[in-house]
């Protein structure tokens, strides 16, 4: 396995930025992030999964001492309730806006710069195989336009027994590739099928962050730790390209909403940012008002329906 290609805050360019991604379909930028603005999160974030019964009791929260006998991950319904008060703080999606990666973000997709609202939360129990996230592209999620970028955040040191993320190398230029869905949770790409080159890895710390391109093939490698591995990832694009509106909306059946998810926010400054951009959504409102009528089943009719009331 090669080692991560990664840049020094001071070796940043938009031409080594551009030249990375095109090469290699990704970055790691070291110390971008303050520590102590990443360590605020994972301290919020800890609180609530402590409060649940997932860390282990004598312990400062912050070391993510695994309560082994609590482990869960998606779709368990003890991961979803704890996923659900994490996703709802401020402070989670607030770090995706941090004007340090702002900056560099514009790098890549330039002033026009959309955050996508919702980012994930990694929360992976140690020794969890069933849990660990295998190869696949961001952009089977995403859809929209393909010219998108993750960024991978830890919220601690990640050195590799913890679990940070793999990525392949070049893998962006062959398009998108194959996912098996069948009987899985999550689709991924069959395990030794994907195309490109050399997997690289390494340690991630606290105030690094992995950029790649939305087409990149990468996968958690196992959490073997005594931790729990806590993460962000966050989606940007310029937002004059096209846009699935499911990355906006709760479109499943849970109940979730931004006015639930926005309850406890002290400060009203990104609630509904989005909705002040001239977005391009594919489909558009008028096309999701149409589907909501006349899509081929009544559980997608539901589901489009419910986009829209969202974006509207």
């Amino acid at each position: 396995m090669n080692a991560f290609y990664q840049l020094q805050p001071n070796q940043v360019t938009a031409n080594s930025l551009q030249a990375a991604i095109e090469s290699k379909g990704y970055v790691l930028i070291r110390g971008l992030l303050p520590r102590e603005d990443v360590k605020q999160v994972l301290g919020e974030v800890t609180e609530v999964i402590s409060d649940a019964g997932w860390l282990l009791p004598g312990y400062d929260p912050l070391d993510r001492m695994a309560n082994r006998k609590a482990a869960c991950g998606d779709p368990d319904p003890q991961f979803k309730r704890t996923y659900q008060a994490v996703f709802n703080l401020a402070a989670f999606h607030a770090l995706p806006h941090h004007p340090a990666l702002q900056r560099i973000m514009k790098q890549f997709v330039g002033d026009r710069l959309l955050i996508h609202p919702k980012p994930i939360g990694r929360l992976i129990f140690p020794d969890c195989e069933r849990l660990t996230v295998h190869a696949h592209q961001d952009y089977r999620f995403m859809g929209g336009d393909p010219e998108c970028y993750t960024v991978w955040i830890p919220l601690h040191d990640c050195p590799t027994e913890v679990g940070p993320l793999q990525v392949m190398e070049g893998s962006h230029r062959f398009g998108f590739q194959n996912h098996d869905d069948a009987g899985l949770h999550v689709p991924e790409i069959p395990n030794g099928a994907a195309i490109g080159g050399e997997w690289a890895g390494g340690d991630i710390d606290a105030g690094d962050v992995l950029v790649f391109h939305s087409l990149t093939v990468h996968a958690a490698s196992p959490n073997l730790s005594q931790q729990l591995r806590i993460s962000i990832d966050c989606r940007f694009q310029d937002y004059s390209r096209e846009l699935n509106p499911s990355n906006l909306a709760f479109a499943g059946e849970s109940g979730k909403s931004w006015e639930k998810t926005y309850s406890g926010w002290s400060s009203d400054e990104l609630k509904y940012y989005w909705k002040k951009l001239p977005l391009n959504l594919k489909p558009s409102k008028s096309e999701l008002e149409q589907l909501s009528l006349h899509a081929e089943s009544p559980a997608m009719k539901a589901r489009y329906a419910r986009i829209l009331s969202q974006v509207g």
